[in-house]
């Protein structure tokens, strides 16, 4: 058994409590080297904590992370949650993670992801009381993202993922070689198991898993939350302004035979049924509408996520100007 490791420095005054994963996918290394290097300056007396908590964890998923790859025995980011019952290795890190981050209020999560493109961050939903995502604590997450040093943000995950399950239900006696997942639970991962104890969470992409840039992007994080969370003596960074996306679909890839159209990258963009991509019988998958590509996968697996597609969103305020891409 793999063993869990975390770091946390509590200061003398209180204030908030704020928690840093790394490595929740086991390939994603960005904000291990991030943590650590946030670590390593206040070890060294370089870095100050003057109010709350911070907790780092540099490698959430240390046996995806051994092995150099983005899971263990099953994706961490999915259908997070205790059990009583732990069969895979990601369920005994559910049972300690969990618990370690319900004792905090804040979650920053620092991913990276598989085709080039640019840093964003991805935020949980506008303030509701419906059914799949109930929040009311959307004006302090648009504020840290605002922070973060991205110009992107991205929402809508939950709610894409409510949709993608009801197409996968429909899909799965036609494709019983799919290995589909039929659970409304399979969206739920750090940052919405952290909402859904009363925190907030933010999930920062540093950008594509090689980029030796990446790293930095996820240390300027860390710093920029510590301060505007008032937890080092530091000025609030100004708030940047943002290009905001809203996902409205995620498409699995059935078969290892469907393929992409062309090498897509992250937030290019499409037409009204402009062809992204074509199944193993020869049909042609459009975009259904004008907007952007995020998280293209053409390695992804059969019964998991190829591909999603967001619409510009006037959450944030009026976008600067620039294309995306």
């Amino acid at each position: 058994m793999q063993p869990f490791k975390s770091v946390a420095y509590t200061a003398v005054a209180p204030g908030t409590r704020l928690i840093v994963l790394g490595a929740v996918h086991g390939n994603e290394t960005c904000g291990t080297k991030g943590i650590t290097r946030a670590i390593a300056e206040i070890d060294a007396g370089g870095l100050a904590l003057s109010a709350g908590r911070v907790t780092f964890v540099p490698v959430t998923n240390p046996l995806a992370y051994a092995n150099k790859r983005r899971t263990g025995d099953r994706n961490l980011n999915r259908k997070l949650t205790p059990t009583d019952t732990p069969r895979e290795f990601e369920d005994h890190i559910a049972n300690w993670l969990c618990p370690l981050l319900a004792e905090h209020e804040v979650l920053l999560d620092l991913h990276s992801f598989t085709a080039p493109g640019v840093p964003f961050v991805f935020m949980g939903p506008a303030n509701n009381v419906g059914t799949i995502e109930p929040f009311d604590r959307a004006a302090r997450e648009e504020a840290l993202a605002e922070r973060l040093g991205v110009g992107r943000a991205v929402d809508g995950w939950l709610t894409t993922y409510a949709a993608g399950v009801a197409r996968r239900q429909a899909h799965a006696a036609k494709f019983p070689e799919a290995t589909l997942d039929l659970d409304p639970r399979y969206g739920i991962g750090t940052t919405e198991y952290m909402r859904a104890i009363g925190g907030s969470a933010l999930t920062l992409e540093c950008g594509q898993h090689d980029d030796p840039a990446a790293p930095d992007v996820a240390y300027r994080a860390i710093m920029n939350t510590l301060a505007h969370l008032r937890l080092i003596d530091a000025p609030d960074p100004s708030p940047s302004r943002m290009e905001c996306l809203s996902l409205s679909e995620v498409i699995d890839r059935l078969h290892p035979d469907d393929a992409f159209a062309q090498a897509w990258r992250s937030f290019d963009p499409v037409v009204e049924g402009q062809a992204i991509g074509t199944r193993h019988d020869g049909s042609v998958i459009t975009a259904p509408f004008a907007g952007f590509i995020v998280f293209p996968n053409p390695a992804a697996e059969p019964g998991h996520e190829w591909f999603y597609l967001a619409r510009s969103s006037a959450r944030l305020g009026p976008a600067p100007a620039q294309v995306s891409q």
